[in-house]
């Protein structure tokens, strides 16, 4: 177990970065991930792995496949492997208690990683999702100042999905309340899936014959749904989301996205890995540096945890995520429109 470790914690106006100095190796760090169906968790993977092995220590892993179940049967697996640490990326917030329970039980520090376990027990890391909200409205806002608005949220049993809402009608609240701007349609998505919010979107131009101006989606992956099923009717309306999903970013510079709100997910996994590797040596929560005291779940929990700042990606700053080697030129530039910074 290591003997002393030290966090570091670096801002810039864009991002936030967590590192590790460890002296002594050899803790097993277990990550119970919700599903692999999206490809911005390979990309948090990745990172987290090479963190937890660049401070000596094993990575194990199990995909939930968005089974609550499984996901218990996931953890008790990774205990019993010898995980000396959990991370959870929890599949639904009403049901990872059980999980949590199993590694209390072994005295097993527990990461709540970018979804909230409402859990003292367990420490918060995600990037500020409200203000990713803020960010998504904003960016729909100042182009459409009035009209007709959708909303595609997430899915229902993920706090994400309020706490990106939350932040929405923190910018447009007032312009609804004066009847500016009229949410026409709002649903919750399944899974996160973008066949799901093209349904809802479909469902959404039905009820209100095509008479929608901007959409308002809480991730890439349902952005891309959503305008699938706008596609469809020959609409070509606003929509913003929020990932750096390669695919979003390209329908960024071809004009088919207004935004995506990159959350670094290399960040993310790098201080998850090395925040599990302190908790694990014995270092308390509320000595991680740069930990705060937070209690805006639903249930007024208080919690130790850490959140990063987000990036908006437009087509006047594609060059951002490929100067950060997120994606290549060539990618994002498939088919961009003229004027894309970068391409």
């Amino acid at each position: 177990m290591n003997s002393f470790i030290k966090l570091a914690l670096a801002a810039t106006a864009a991002s936030t970065m967590v590192s590790v100095t460890a002296f002594a190796e050899g803790l097993t760090i277990g990550v119970s991930w919700s599903n692999f169906q999206e490809e911005r968790w390979k990309t948090d993977e990745a990172a987290m792995k090479a963190a937890i092995e660049a401070n000596g220590d094993r990575y194990i892993s199990a995909d939930a496949q968005l089974s609550a179940s499984k996901q218990l049967s996931d953890v008790e697996s990774l205990i019993a492997q010898g995980a000396d640490a959990l991370v959870i990326l929890s599949v639904d917030s009403g049901s990872v208690g059980a999980a949590v329970d199993k590694a209390a039980a072994e005295g097993i520090p527990v990461l709540g990683y970018d979804r909230l376990i409402e859990d003292d027990r367990a420490f918060y890391l995600t990037f500020d999702n409200k203000e990713v909200g803020r960010v998504i409205a904003r960016s729909i806002f100042a182009v459409v100042p009035s009209g007709n608005y959708a909303i595609i949220k997430g899915d229902k049993g993920d706090p994400n999905a309020l706490f990106l809402l939350e932040g929405m009608m923190d910018v447009i609240g007032d312009a609804v309340a004066a009847g500016d701007v009229t949410i026409v349609g709002e649903a919750f998505t399944d899974g996160w899936k973008p066949d799901n919010a093209q349904k809802n979107m479909e469902q959404i131009l039905t009820a209100n014959n095509n008479n929608v101006d901007a959409v308002l989606a809480e991730n890439d992956g349902m952005a891309g749904g959503a305008i699938a099923a706008l596609e469809a009717q020959g609409l070509a309306i606003p929509v913003s989301g929020q990932d750096g999903d390669h695919a979003a970013l390209n329908r960024v510079a071809r004009g088919n996205q207004l935004v995506s709100v990159w959350k670094d997910a290399r960040q993310l996994g790098a201080a998850a890995g090395n925040i599990a590797a302190a908790l694990a040596s014995g270092v308390a929560m509320s000595d991680i540096e740069g930990a705060v005291k937070w209690s805006g779940g639903a249930n007024g929990v208080e919690m130790d945890a850490i959140f990063l700042a987000p990036t908006p990606i437009s087509a006047s700053n594609i060059n951002v995520v490929i100067e950060a080697g997120h994606i290549g030129q060539d990618k994002v530039c498939a088919g961009a429109m003229d004027g894309v910074t970068g391409c």
